[in-house]
C-alpha cells in the first residue's frame, strides 16, 4: 500500500467518524465544570432524555474537566461527542465515561486520564471495581449493530480496562478466553478507531486489558482502524472475545502494540511457585492430595494457573504451574464462526506472552494477512495461530520481519479436519526460539498442509508436521 493510499483511506475513515448524525440537536458544553449549568455531565444528561440524535460540542480546545464520580449517559439516541482535545481526568479509583443504551456513539477530541500509579501491591480492585477509562454496555435487547466511533481518543492511568465494551450479562465477570460464561444480545459490535492511543491502564486488576470487546450472543465482532496502540497495558493490549455464533473480523493499518502483558510479571511473582511446579507420573504412583495445591498468599492469587490431568484410578498423570502473562493482541472465536484479519505496517514488540494470539475453537475458519509487520523481543511467539474445531487456517505474510522472540515468529496449527495453507514473500525471521526456529506449521488430523514460501530468508529454520513445504 503506498502512502497516498494509506492517507486516503485515513481520510475516509476519518470522515465516516466525524459524520454528524442526521436531524442531530447540538448542545454545547461551556464550563470545565464537573456538574452543573453548561457542564458536559449536564449536556449528557439532556441528550439522553431527548429522543433524537445529539452532538455534544465542548467550546473551548482543551482544558481539563475534574470528576470524582466519573460521567455517564444512558439513553437511546445516537451521541457524537465532540471533546476538542478536552481531558476528563478523575484522582479517584471510578471509570471515566460510563455509556448505557445507544447503539451509535461517536468519541471525537478526548482524552480520559485516571490516577495511574497501580501495581499489583496497589490494587484498584482491592475496595471495589477496578475504574476503566470507557465502559460500553450493551443492552440486553439490543438489535442490529452497536457501533463505537473513536477518533483522537487517548486513555491512560485507570486500574481497569482502558476501553471496554461489553455485550455480556455479566460485565466484568464474563471472563476470557471466548467461552467464558454470560449471555449477550442478539446485537453485533463494530469499533472504529482514528488515531487512538491507549497507554498505562490495567496495571490494579487482574485480567485488564487496553481495548476490550466481551460478546455472548450471536452477533459479530468488528474492528477498523488506523494508528491504534495500546502500550504498557497490565493483560493484552487488545483481547477481542466472541463466545457463542458470530465472526471477528478486523481491519488495521499502522496499529503497534508495545510492552503489554506484565500485571503478572514472573520477575514479581516467581518465588510463589512451589519448589516441584510440574510433575508426571506413572498411574498409581501419585495421589491427587500429595501434590502442591493452588497458590495462596501473593499479592494477586489470580495470577497463577495449575493444571492437573488424573488417571481413570483418580491418581495424578501430571501437573504443572505458571504465571498468567498476556499477549499484545488476543482474539478468541470460540462458538461457530470465523475470524478475519488484515494488519498492515504495524509494530508488535515487547510483549509478555505472545504477540499475535487468534484461537479459534469451533466451526469457521481463520483467514488473516500481515503485510509489512514487524515482531520483536516478545516473550513468547510473534504470531500464533490455532484452531481446534472443523475449520481451515490460511495465512499470507507478505514482508513481515520477526526477530528476537522468545517464541517462534510463527506457529500455524489446524488441530482438526480443516486444512493448513501458509504463503510466506519475502518474510525474515531470525534469533526466536533461542535461534532454533522459525516457523511452525502443524496440521495434527484430516486434511492437508501447505507452506509456500517464496523469496524469505527464515534464518531460524522452519518444521512441518502433516503439511508440505512448496519453497520458491
Amino acid at each position: 500500500m503506498t502512502k497516498r493510499s494509506i492517507l486516503g483511506a485515513a481520510a475516509a475513515l476519518a470522515l465516516c467518524l466525524t459524520a454528524a448524525p442526521a436531524m442531530a440537536e447540538t448542545l454545547l458544553v461551556t464550563t470545565f465544570d464537573a456538574t452543573g449549568e453548561g457542564s458536559l455531565q449536564a449536556a449528557l444528561s439532556a441528550a439522553a432524555r431527548s429522543p433524537e440524535a445529539t452532538v455534544i460540542v465542548v467550546t473551548d480546545g482543551g482544558g481539563r474537566i475534574e470528576t470524582s464520580d466519573g460521567l455517564t449517559y444512558s439513553g437511546a439516541s445516537a451521541l457524537r461527542l465532540v471533546g476538542n482535545g478536552v481531558t476528563v481526568a478523575s484522582a479517584q479509583n471510578v471509570t471515566l465515561l460510563s455509556i448505557e443504551g445507544p447503539t451509535d456513539i461517536a468519541l471525537d477530541g478526548l482524552r480520559l486520564e485516571g490516577p495511574g500509579g497501580w501495581s499489583i501491591e496497589n490494587r484498584g480492585d482491592a475496595d471495589g471495581p477496578a475504574g476503566k477509562g470507557i465502559f460500553l454496555d450493551v443492552g440486553d435487547d439490543a438489535e442490529g449493530v452497536v457501533r463505537l466511533h473513536l477518533s483522537d481518543v487517548q486513555v491512560s492511568g485507570v486500574a481497569g480496562h482502558g476501553i471496554h465494551i461489553s455485550d455480556c450479562t455479566l460485565a466484568d465477570d464474563c471472563g476470557g478466553g471466548g467461552g467464558g460464561a454470560g449471555e449477550g444480545s442478539p446485537a453485533s459490535i463494530s469499533i472504529q478507531a482514528v488515531n487512538v492511543r491507549i497507554e498505562d491502564v490495567g496495571h490494579g486488576r487482574f485480567d485488564s486489558d487496553g481495548l476490550r470487546v466481551d460478546e455472548r450472543g450471536e452477533g459479530d465482532i468488528s474492528l477498523t482502524g488506523m494508528f491504534l496502540s495500546a502500550v504498557n497495558v497490565g493483560a493484552d493490549g487488545v483481547e477481542l472475545d466472541e463466545g457463542q455464533a458470530g465472526s471477528v473480523s478486523i481491519d488495521l493499518i499502522s496499529s503497534s502494540f508495545l510492552n503489554n502483558g506484565a500485571y503478572c510479571n514472573p520477575a514479581r511473582l516467581e518465588s510463589f511457585l512451589p519448589e516441584a511446579d510440574e510433575g508426571e507420573f506413572d498411574e498409581g504412583a501419585m495421589a491427587a492430595d500429595a501434590i502442591p495445591g493452588p497458590i495462596s498468599g501473593s499479592p494477586d492469587d489470580a495470577c497463577f494457573e495449575r493444571e492437573v490431568e488424573l488417571y481413570d484410578d483418580g491418581s495424578v498423570e501430571e501437573y504443572a504451574f505458571g504465571i498468567d502473562v498476556d499477549d499484545g493482541f488476543d482474539v478468541d472465536e470460540a462458538g461457530p464462526g470465523s475470524l478475519f484479519g488484515t494488519f498492515s505496517l504495524g509494530e508488535m514488540s515487547g510483549n509478555l506472552d505472545e504477540g499475535y494470539d487468534f484461537d479459534e475453537e469451533d466451526a469457521g475458519d481463520i483467514d488473516v494477512v500481515f503485510t509489512g509487520v514487524t515482531g520483536t523481543g516478545n516473550s513468547d511467539d510473534a504470531l500464533k495461530l490455532s484452531e481446534a474445531g472443523a475449520g481451515n487456517v490460511y495465512l499470507v505474510a507478505t514482508a513481515v520481519e520477526f526477530t528476537g522472540n522468545g517464541g517462534l515468529g510463527i506457529v500455524a496449527e489446524e488441530e482438526n479436519d480443516g486444512d493448513l495453507s501458509a504463503t510466506l514473500v519475502g518474510i525474515a525471521t531470525s534469533g526466536n526460539d533461542g535461534g532454533d526456529l522459525g516457523v511452525e506449521a502443524v496440521q495434527e488430523d484430516d486434511g492437508t498442509g501447505i507452506v509456500y514460501v517464496i523469496d524469505s530468508e527464515i534464518a531460524d529454520g522452519i518444521e512441518t508436521e502433516g503439511a508440505e513445504i512448496d519453497p520458491d
